[in-house]
């Protein structure tokens, strides 16, 4: 690629810049670049890159671009969990909540465990583990496992909203706004129960109000076998580094400090568990801050600025729709990345902060593809179990109208 020299004329730059921002953005709105095998971290590299080959962004600049606590909060989060699932915590986790369920506890049962375990987890890694629990479970006790997947996947999102770590974009905003844990879960938890609730009677409503539950039985569900000396310790860890957050230790020191402690270890492989990171996601992050960064240099944001100012993003109803729109656009991290530049001129930065978790994260429910852990749901299933468009739309639309309206009034109601 041809390096346009530092002395050229800023049009050129500006030029550039534009262009490797809106092509990033349609591979990170579409899921690959049209004709090309660019998936979206790999748009990512492309255009960090690119911003450095053409000057937008300095050399000497761009680590000044990344936000490197967030990737350490989201480095360590993934090696906290990765290590619960390999000695599997949340499977047993899941037969002890749900192992004298009735038929008809089974949906609120899913629902609440996953949203549970997603407001202080990250979302992803709860479906990934929940999909195949979920399967065997309906399975035994002949049941349609249609709408108890689709409960794994709307309410680890609804779950996820609740705290700093539930999901990534939560963890960027949480960096970026300064804003403590419990500050964080003090205002959204509440949209969190109430949009598991609403996420329970919209499920119910569309898929169990008219369907006959095989008779009751007083078969158990066998519990893995356990090995306590393999679980004490991460459950002890995690639950430290919980109380750290609430205690007010800067999320990414104390989540740093909890995947220290659990990889002195003599009995995990530490190959297994860096196997458990997604290495593409961080990739994707660090991309995003120099795409970002190059758009900020550029004057893209300054712009974005002018259009926030005509549309009177300020009001939090419109800025509600806007982020729920744009997240399922270009999907929610990107649009974080981006819309994370119009906050602090805001009148009332720590509402918007809030009204930007809020909205990026339940649009999410809109669609299969509108956040990662639908898609990890609906690949997870398969071959056993087809989930369609539609099949997710129909409780998708609802879900996110509903709980996004929560959402806005009680922030409203609350500032």
């Amino acid at each position: 690629m041809l390096l346009i020299p530092s002395t050229a004329v800023p049009d050129a730059r500006v030029a550039a810049a534009y262009i490797i921002f809106l092509a990033s953005y349609l591979v990170f709105a579409i899921g690959k670049f049209p004709g090309l095998k660019i998936d979206r971290p790999g748009a990512a590299i492309i255009g960090a890159v690119a911003m450095i080959a053409f000057r937008v962004v300095q050399p000497s600049d761009a680590l000044r671009f990344i936000d490197f606590s967030t990737l350490v909060l989201l480095f360590s989060m993934m090696l906290i969990v990765g290590n619960l699932r390999l000695v599997g915590f949340f499977e047993w986790n899941a037969e002890v909540v749900l192992q004298r369920l009735k038929p008809t506890h089974l949906l609120p049962a899913v629902i609440f465990t996953c949203g549970f375990l997603s407001a202080f987890l990250v979302n992803d890694i709860v479906c990934l583990v929940m999909v195949p629990f979920v399967l065997g479970i309906t399975r035994r006790m002949r049941l349609q496992p249609l709408p108890y997947l689709l409960a794994v996947a709307t309410a680890s999102n609804i779950g996820s909203v609740a705290t700093i770590t539930g999901n990534p974009q939560n963890m960027l905003i949480g960096s970026f706004s300064s804003i403590r844990y419990y500050d964080f879960l003090f205002h959204l938890a509440p949209v969190a129960v109430v949009g598991l609730f609403l996420d329970w009677a919209v499920l119910h409503w569309i898929h169990m109000r008219k369907v006959e539950l095989p008779p009751e039985t007083d078969e158990r569900i066998p519990l893995p076998t356990l090995d306590l000396s393999h679980l004490t310790k991460p459950v002890i860890v995690v639950s430290v580094v919980v109380i750290g957050f609430f205690f007010g230790v800067p999320p990414a020191m104390m989540a740093a400090l909890g995947a220290a402690a659990l990889l002195i270890t003599r009995t995990l492989e530490p190959r297994k568990l860096y196997q458990e990171v997604d290495w593409g996601l961080l990739v994707f992050f660090i991309g995003l801050f120099l795409i970002v960064g190059g758009a900020e240099n550029a004057g893209i944001v300054r712009q974005l600025l002018g259009l926030a100012e005509h549309w009177n993003l300020q009001k939090l109803g419109t800025f509600t729709v806007v982020v729920a729109l744009f997240s399922n656009i270009v999907s929610n991290v990107p649009a974080v990345m981006l819309l994370k530049s119009l906050i602090p001129g805001f009148s009332n930065p720590h509402t918007a902060w809030l009204a930007l978790a809020m909205a990026s994260t339940l649009a999410g429910n809109l669609t299969i593809t509108g956040s990662v852990a639908n898609l990890i749901v609906v690949e997870s299933a398969k071959p056993q179990m087809e989930i369609g468009f539609w099949d997710y739309f129909r409780v998708g639309l609802p879900i996110t109208l509903a709980t996004l309206a929560v959402g806005w009034a009680w922030l409203t109601s609350i500032h």
